[in-house]
This record gives C-alpha cells, sequence and structure tokens, in this order.
C-alpha cells in the first residue's frame, strides 16, 4: 500500500504543484526525485512516482510550470523551457527546491537518493549531480544536454548514471548522448546508454499516439509514442535501481 498527495511550494516566482508518494510505514526508505519532461508534470510522472512508491521508494514528481501542462501548445512550452535551459542558476533552484521538499518528508533515508528526469527535467537532475548532489543513481531519458560538456565539470558526480534515448529522436540524438557519455567517462563517473530502437522524442508519452484522439493536436515534431520501447525504458530505470539502491 501507498499513499499520494499534491505538494505545493514556491520557487521561481510561481507556485509549483508536485506530487509526493510514498510507501506506508515509517521507513526508513530510498527516495527518487522525478523532473518531468517541457509539456509537464502530466499523468505519466505522477504514475512513476506511483509505480516506485509501491516498490518501496519515497518518490517526489517536482513541478516547474506553476501546475501548468503544456500538451497540444508547443509555443508556449518551448517560450517557458527555452530560457530555463540557457540558466544553469534558475535550474538549480528550481531542482534543489524540489529536492528539499523530498529530504524533509519523514522517513526518507538521505543516504539512498537517486533522480529520474525526462527531457527538461532530464537536465535539471543532471545539473543537481554535477554540483555534487549525492545521488546513488540517475536516469535521464532523452535529457536536455548540455552545451558545455567539459569532463572537470562532471567530476562531482558520484553515483550511476543511465542515459537514453530513441534512435530517431532529433533532439536529443544517440550521437549527442555518446559524446556527453565521453565527457562522464573522462570525468570518471560510471555512466551508461541506451538507445531505443525506432522510438522517436517523448516516446513513452502515450498522448502522442496515433491511436488516440489527441492525434491531430500540435506538438514539436519528431515526438512519437513507442509503447515497446516505453516499457523497456522503464524497466531499466527500474534495473538501476535495483542494482544501486535498492528498496
Amino acid at each position: 500500500m501507498s499513499a499520494a498527495e499534491d505538494v505545493t511550494y514556491v520557487v521561481d516566482g510561481m507556485t509549483m504543484v508536485g506530487y509526493l508518494a510514498r510507501p506506508e510505514g515509517a521507513g526508513p526508505w530510498p527516495a527518487v526525485l522525478i523532473g518531468h519532461d517541457g509539456v509537464g508534470l502530466d499523468s505519466y510522472q505522477r504514475r512513476r512516482a506511483d509505480l516506485l512508491s509501491e516498490l518501496g521508494y519515497v518518490a517526489f514528481a517536482m513541478d516547474y510550470h506553476g501546475g501548468r501542462t503544456y500538451f497540444g501548445q508547443p509555443e508556449a512550452m518551448l517560450s517557458r523551457v527555452m530560457p530555463l535551459l540557457d540558466d544553469t542558476a534558475r535550474m538549480l533552484a528550481i531542482g534543489q527546491k524540489a529536492l528539499d521538499v523530498l529530504l524533509v518528508e519523514p522517513g526518507v533515508d538521505h543516504r539512498r537518493l537517486a533522480a529520474l528526469g525526462y527531457g527538461a527535467g532530464g537536465r535539471i537532475v543532471l545539473e543537481l549531480a554535477r554540483i555534487g548532489t549525492p545521488f546513488a543513481a540517475l536516469a535521464a531519458v532523452h535529457p536536455g544536454l548540455p552545451r558545455d560538456t567539459r569532463p572537470e565539470d562532471w567530476t562531482g558526480v558520484g553515483g550511476a548514471v543511465l542515459l537514453g534515448t530513441g534512435s530517431e529522436d532529433p533532439l536529443c540524438t544517440p550521437a549527442q548522448l555518446l559524446a556527453f557519455g565521453a565527457a562522464l567517462r573522462s570525468a570518471g563517473v560510471d555512466w551508461r546508454v541506451t538507445i531505443f530502437g525506432g522510438a522517436q522524442h517523448a516516446f513513452w508519452a502515450v498522448e502522442a499516439s496515433p491511436d488516440t484522439s489527441t492525434e491531430t493536436m500540435p506538438t514539436v515534431p519528431g515526438v512519437g509514442y513507442h509503447a515497446v520501447q516505453s516499457r523497456r525504458a522503464w524497466q531499466a530505470v527500474l534495473e538501476l535501481l535495483r542494482d544501486e539502491m535498492p528498496s
């Protein structure tokens, strides 16, 4: 059994509405910070938090859009996300505030901490890791990648890192991910890359499936749902957590 609730907090000049899910009992429990992609904190990330809590993790899905989602509004989404990705200080402030919300939750084991990020949320948790946040494990799925990938900037990453993207993703390409992985390797980071064949950007987003009523809704080019690879990506995340931070 697990319990979940919305949690409001203020950062970046907005009242954010995050989502906290936790197992029943006193703990101590390992904890996972979740960063949503550019569309916003939607049902997928909330469900990931629920699933993790059922497996014995306290999971907090941060919000960085002030409770808003942007599915079907690509121009509005980009006008919010792109300036954020260009401002490391803002990303760190948003990520640190969400992490603080998670760490004050009773029963959280601060020695067993992980992060999971999608798109821009992946970049936020990577920035937290870069400055030395002690994540035992970090999974970034088609993350927004930093332009500057000097190895010396990533020596503070202490845990294992999983990077994943679709083979057909034009926004986070396999080549870009491997180049970033090379910087992590030079920095001495334990890292791995998984390329999901045939998948595009945000391939886990069922809302982008042509089988749904939203197929004509405008979105960013190169986005598409891939049911098989979505399942495989989630299993890769769970494998990382089991290996590095068992519940």
